[in-house]
This record gives C-alpha cells, structure tokens and sequence, in this order.
C-alpha cells in the first residue's frame, strides 16, 4: 500500500472539506484520509483502516456478489465525537455518487471504524436501491456486523422497537433510514432469518433485487418459499418464542458469521506525523446518514408486548 501520498484529484467530502491523504489500499480501490486536527490518534485509526480496508472489500463483495468500485474514506470526528458513535455518513447509494465516505474516529477501537466504512459501503454496493429505506439501513447495518464481529453492538435498535410495541415493518417499508423503530424491527427479522439457516449473501442479493419498495415479507418468500402473508405472524410467533425481552440486534443468534467474513484484527501501520492544518467549512448535503449511537435511547413509557 502507498502511504501518505497525494492522489490525482482531492474528493469532496458530504461534510468535511481538505483532508490529509494517508495512502491507497494494496488492491487500489480505497484511497483513506484523516482530519489532522485529530493527532496521532486519529491517523492510527486512518492507518488501521488503510490496513484493513481490502479485507472489508473482499467481505462486502462476497456478500453482494459483485466487484466493488473505487471509493475514498475519511476518519474525522462526526458530530465532535472520537468513539464512533458519531456514525458515518456518505451522499449515495452506488459508487458513482456515494463512493466519497466520512467514518467517525473511534480512538483505540480500530474495529469499529472498519465497521463504519462498512456499514456505507455496503450501501454502494446496492446499486442505487435501499438509499434512505429501513430495509436497506437494516441490510448495512447487519454487514458491518458481520465484517466487524459486531463492533458496533451500542448502536442496537431491535431493543427500541420492541420497546415501542414492535409494531409491524416487515409487510411495509418505512422511507427513512433514520427512524430506530422501523430499524429495529429489520434488524431482528434478518437475524431471524439469518438463524433459521438462510445466508447474510442470499439475503443481500435478494434485498437489492427487491428495491426501495420491497418488503421483509417478500424476502421472506424469496427465501423459504412461503407465501409472503405468513412472514409477519411466523415472526411474531418466534419472538414470543424468545425467552427474554430483545436486548441485542441479534435476538436469534445467528452470529457467529461464517469463517470467511469474520473479522481479523486489522494489523496496525506506524503513524507518521503530520502538520495540523484547520479543517475548512463543510460542503454538499448529506443524503444518507447513519444513525447516531447517541439517539438510540431505550424510550421508558413504551410496552414491550408484539
């Protein structure tokens, strides 16, 4: 991998502007970045990355079935924060107009921002479907799961939607990626799924298949092969099923993944230092955002029954 050397065109970032180049990924497809300001903590977590960028390429690719495109990625402090939670972001579903990402920082915690990148770039690899739907805020989250042994555990929904009543998501789709309900409720259908034998790999090529109006209740026939109509009450019958209340967005067990996408510890790349400049305003508009760990908070007036 090349290290610290200037690329041919500088990306524009959904939020941030100027950015020091760290170096480009053995395989050529990830270009990484770093917001100065952060120090010598924030170009180790820029290193680490660069260090297992191809690694979360060749998962994400086995998951979709498809070659990824090239893509650059910056790891700044989203919202202020140098512990993840400040999300990632990017401005398209496909590597065209999505493909420049912001990750937030995670001091320490190189995993969690292999999930971050993760979690954005498997929104590119859908195609230009799912942007700004729960199914497919849902289908990238489970994917930084898996690529990251689920170093993102604290941004759990599945919890918020069962304390909201677990109202029903899987026969409609909610057109937002920003509503923790309706997360929450895909999120605990695909671990369903994934635990009744069923593939994180079928279900992603499924999903992009579907589209933006598919729903969870006609994966749900894609993959058993049972009709549609009895997606929601089957699942209804599992969670009953459960012998405690949901407090992980895995209530099935279905992790741990397979082998071949389980997460290996990135290895670490010295950090050189660099001259700390001023970070220039933001630009563009973000179009799809992931949600904040932060917003996640368990609502304390809300039942918990189906």
């Amino acid at each position: 991998m090349s290290m610290m050397s200037a690329p041919v065109d500088a990306p524009v970032w959904p939020q941030y502007g100027r950015a020091v180049h760290v170096g480009t990924s053995a395989n050529g497809k990830v270009s990484v970045y770093f917001d100065p300001q952060l120090g010598r903590p924030g170009l180790q977590n820029a290193c680490d990355l660069l260090t297992d960028a191809d690694r979360v390429v060749a998962a994400n690719d086995r998951i979709f079935g498809i070659v990824s495109g090239a893509v650059n990625v910056i790891v700044f402090a989203l919202g202020g924060r140098t512990d993840g939670t400040g999300g990632a972001d990017h401005m398209a579903c496909d590597f065209v107009n999505g493909g420049s990402i912001e990750v937030c920082a995670a001091f320490g915690a190189p995993a969690r921002v292999s999930a971050l990148f993760e979690a954005e770039l498997s929104e590119c690899s859908m195609g230009g479907r799912l942007c700004e739907v729960s199914t497919g805020e849902a289908l990238s989250r489970w994917c930084a799961a898996v690529v990251s042994d689920n170093a993102l555990g604290d941004f759990a929904t599945a919890p918020i939607w069962q304390a909201a009543g677990a109202p029903d998501f899987v026969n409609i789709t909610d057109p937002t990626d920003r509503n923790p309900i309706s997360t929450g409720c895909g999120m605990a259908f695909l671990s369903w799924l994934l635990s009744l034998g069923h593939s994180l790999n079928e279900a992603a090529r499924a999903m992009v298949t579907l589209g933006d109006t598919g729903t969870l209740a006609q994966l749900y026939a894609e993959l058993t092969g049972n009709p549609a109509t009895a997606a929601w009450d089957t699942f209804c019958t599992a969670v009953h099923a459960l012998p405690t209340k949901i407090t992980t967005d895995d209530p099935f067990t279905a992790l741990p993944m397979p082998a071949q996408l389980a997460l290996h510890n990135p290895g670490t790349a010295e950090p050189v230092d660099a001259a700390l400049r001023p970070a220039p305003d933001p630009v563009c508009q973000i179009r799809s955002h992931r949600l904040l760990a932060a917003d996640l908070d368990y609502p304390d007036d809300l039942t918990t029954q189906l």
